[in-house]
């Protein structure tokens, strides 16, 4: 719904884009003539009753700031979601699992058009916006690994049909257990935990993300074999992603991600390894939009819902 006040005035419309984490909820709305207002808040973690009742509240607040309605709501999700649109999974939300997001979605926040969809997906959407990029895989390298593809301008398969699921995708068939109950996924092997678990073997003492940094800057062996595993599982996936469907881009983000020396660059020397004869290597690089990319993308999911223009970057 477009926002305006009165006769005579320029009508432009705001798009809303909500971030669910594990601790916190991020929102962002962005207006057509450039405004932008962002407002965060812990997520208690009481309980489903007490989850929608502060949930409804922020929102209520928040909207206090927006003269005017929305032109569409996008949220970014670090759920499994059906496609009839129940809470097949959540790791830090199991009360949510069953829920029906359409109707608890629409008790919240109204009749304004909304969308969901995964945090990875909504990664790669934002970045490639940021970059103007109409093909482009982001990977989400954090407490997981989440992924996303945009290709010819659009998401891959599209939230209607699922997210684009790049940790599971089993990159070593002896590698160690997921949480998901299958063996070798991407994220056993390749996820900031699994990283930190493996230097920690390596070095035989616990390792933080702080001691890995410095053992890699002092170009320890722990430290040097324990990432350059990560970034050769990484390599894999995005191999076997650029075979398929051949993003020319590759975006590497996330928290961990974030918190290495040279990682981008690291997995771009195995990505360059692995390419062959006539498929040549992707551009890797680092995130521009770091830990807001989900924020961002779930801007660029409610513009998704009307006609404003998806790569119209908003400062």
């Amino acid at each position: 719904m477009p926002t305006g006040v009165g006769a005579g005035t320029a009508v432009t419309s705001t798009w809303l884009g909500i971030d669910f984490g594990g601790t916190k909820v991020a929102l962002r709305t962005e207006t057509d003539g450039g405004e932008v207002r962002e407002h965060v808040f812990p997520w208690r973690g009481r309980g489903l009753e007490s989850d929608l009742t502060q949930l409804a509240a922020e929102i209520a607040r928040f909207r206090l700031r927006i003269p005017g309605g929305y032109a569409g709501i996008g949220v970014a999700l670090p759920a499994t979601v059906g496609t009839d649109g129940l809470v097949a999974a959540w790791p830090n939300r199991p009360e949510w699992i069953g829920l029906d997001l359409r109707r608890t979605f629409r008790s919240v926040f109204g009749d304004a058009p909304l969308r969901w969809a995964d945090d990875g997906d909504l990664g790669a959407l934002a970045e490639a916006r940021a970059l103007g990029c109409p093909d482009l895989l982001y990977v989400g390298v954090g407490t997981g690994i989440g992924g996303g593809l945009v290709a010819g301008d659009t998401l891959v398969p599209g939230p209607e049909r699922g997210s684009f699921e790049l940790g599971h995708v089993v990159t070593d068939p002896q590698g160690r257990l997921c949480g998901c109950g299958r063996r070798g996924c991407l994220q056993a092997g390749a996820s900031g935990p699994a990283t930190l678990a493996r230097a920690t073997r390596l070095r035989g003492t616990p390792v933080g993300q702080a001691e890995l940094r410095d053992g890699l800057l002092a170009d320890e062996e722990w430290a040097v074999q324990a990432v350059d595993r990560t970034c050769h599982l990484l390599a894999v996936a995005i191999t076997g992603v650029r075979e398929l469907l051949h993003p020319g881009t590759v975006i590497l983000g996330g928290g961990f991600a974030a918190g290495v020396p040279g990682f981008a660059d690291r997995v771009a020397r195995h990505v360059a390894a692995l390419a062959r004869p006539g498929v040549p290597a992707p551009v890797v690089r680092a995130s521009q939009l770091g830990p807001l990319s989900t924020l961002h993308g779930a801007v660029a999911l409610a513009r998704l819902l009307g006609s404003a223009p998806l790569w119209r970057a908003v400062r």
